[in-house]
């Protein structure tokens, strides 16, 4: 089993910050991506950003500039830094991981259950 937590959500006006945190614990060897998506009502889940174990993290276009991610290997767990908000980045936000489980050596991709970031205009 794995298991993905996720922390940091909440309310905040246009123009804050917030940092939400995911922690993977659970059967993993390792973890290949780790990454944030997103889910308004009415629309479709979309990346936000992703990271990988080694190299360059990917951004939406909608965020480059105001979010950062980052990652702690030896915590298995990712960060996103979300400075400048407005309302259009209200949604629920779910932390992704890419992995190989300790086992059987698997790879398959988990989710957390999502955490609700609202910004008030």
């Amino acid at each position: 089993q794995v298991q993905l937590v996720e922390s940091g959500g909440g309310l905040v006006r246009a123009g804050g910050s917030l940092r939400l945190s995911c922690a993977a614990s659970g059967n993993i060897f390792s973890i290949i991506t780790m990454g944030w998506y997103r889910q308004a009502p009415g629309n479709q889940r979309e990346l936000v950003a992703k990271i990988p174990s080694v190299g360059s993290a990917n951004y939406a276009d909608s965020v480059k500039g105001r979010f950062t991610i980052s990652r702690d290997n030896a915590k298995n767990t990712v960060y996103l830094q979300m400075n400048s908000l407005n309302p259009e980045d209200t949604a629920v936000y779910y932390c992704n991981a890419d992995l190989v489980a300790a086992d059987f050596g698997d790879r398959n991709e988990y989710w957390g259950q999502g955490t609700q970031v609202t910004v008030s205009s």
